[in-house]
């Protein structure tokens, strides 16, 4: 039965929505584990740092949760199982000042939504 609310996270560089090895690995488990969860369906979350418009934020988050939903098809998951949502700058994980801060912020997030 799937875990409603599984989280993972996977993060970006600065102003880029391209998924580096890291990311890549994190969605080939996310991947797996959809397989063997073939009724859950995720909802993938693009954030971003502070810095920038909300418009341009709002957009880059766009970007981000849609290169992690086009990995994740591209890997064998259903794209009907797969929503996407951009929150900017909205939903920070932390609001320091600092790159390691922004840098936990450029993400985008999967959570399961339903099976």
């Amino acid at each position: 039965m799937p875990t409603r609310g599984r989280c993972t996270t996977s993060t970006f560089n600065y102003d880029s929505f391209e998924l580096d090895e890291s990311a890549r690995q994190t969605l080939q488990e996310d991947a797996d584990w959809l397989k063997d969860h073939p009724e859950a369906r995720v909802e993938i979350e693009g954030h971003c740092d502070n810095r920038g418009t909300v418009e341009y934020n709002l957009a880059l988050g766009a970007k981000r949760a849609a290169a992690a939903k086009s990995y994740l098809i591209a890997l064998g998951i259903g794209r009907d199982r797969l929503t996407t949502i951009s929150y900017g700058e909205e939903l920070p994980l932390c609001q320091e000042e600092t790159e390691s801060c922004w840098s936990r912020n450029r993400r985008a997030h999967l959570v399961v939504v339903g099976n």
